[in-house]
């Protein structure tokens, strides 16, 4: 398997089991309905785990622009390679979102909320204040790149790419879950660039009744975060080390 179709596969399953999740909570006559947010985060943290066992081997399971920047801020990938492998996210996280309208179909068009049909796809502030949302979706996604980088230390003495890996495929679930339950009130904790714009536009472009609309005014927040954090993230890992 390349680099370029793990990283589609692996934040494919992602979207599909993490935006699956929340179909399963928020929609109307799911088994699940109402089964609330530590069913979320939970989800969440094993769709990572998920994707990372299924990428690893052949990508060091990125599965996030914010990982890829962060390789490109140490200098471990070329722009071209890092731009591949964003490229596979986005694709994959479009494809995940397709599976989880697929596959919820009729309980997306058996639930009237417009919010919680677009909220299967991407986040949205608690409250929408957007500086404070930025620094939210700065701050979680520093956590998680500054973990990462300590679970993949021995990663960092070499060429190879920085990523999860197989071995890291647990603890970073735990880090993701973790970060959900106690950083994700404020914006749903998209961490994760592609994760959320890639669903965002598959939202837009599919034919869901009664949605929402795409909110280009917040739409930037969840993928300049992240980005944001990844850097400061890079930015502290060298001054310590």
């Amino acid at each position: 398997m390349t680099p370029f179709v793990a990283e589609l596969i692996g934040t494919a399953v992602l979207i599909l089991l993490g935006g699956g999740v929340v179909a399963n909570v928020v929609l109307n006559k799911t088994k699940g309905n109402n089964s609330g947010w530590i069913v979320i985060t939970t989800a969440w943290g094993l769709a990572v785990f998920c994707g990372v066992v299924i990428a690893g081997p052949y990508s060091g399971a990125h599965l996030s622009p914010a990982v890829t920047v962060a390789n490109m801020a140490l200098g471990k990938m070329t722009f071209a390679a890092g731009m591949e492998y964003i490229a596979a996210q986005f694709a994959g996280a479009m494809s995940g979102a397709f599976l989880v309208w697929l596959m919820y179909k009729d309980h997306f068009d058996a639930t009237e909320d417009a919010g919680a049909k677009q909220a299967v796809f991407c986040t949205a502030p608690a409250i929408r204040n957007i500086p404070v949302n930025l620094i939210s979706e700065i701050v979680g996604t520093f956590v998680l790149i500054f973990t990462i980088f300590h679970f993949t230390d021995a990663k960092l003495a070499d060429d190879s790419p920085v990523g999860l890996g197989s071995i890291g495929a647990l603890p970073v679930a735990f880090v993701v879950w973790v970060i959900g339950l106690a950083l994700g009130g404020t914006t749903g904790y998209a961490i994760n660039p592609a994760r959320d714009l890639g669903p965002r536009i598959m939202h837009a472009l599919l034919p869901i009744r009664n949605k929402a609309g795409f909110d280009a005014g917040y739409a930037w927040v969840p993928v300049i975060g992240p980005v944001i954090g990844s850097l400061l993230a890079v930015g502290l890992y060298l001054v310590l080390n």
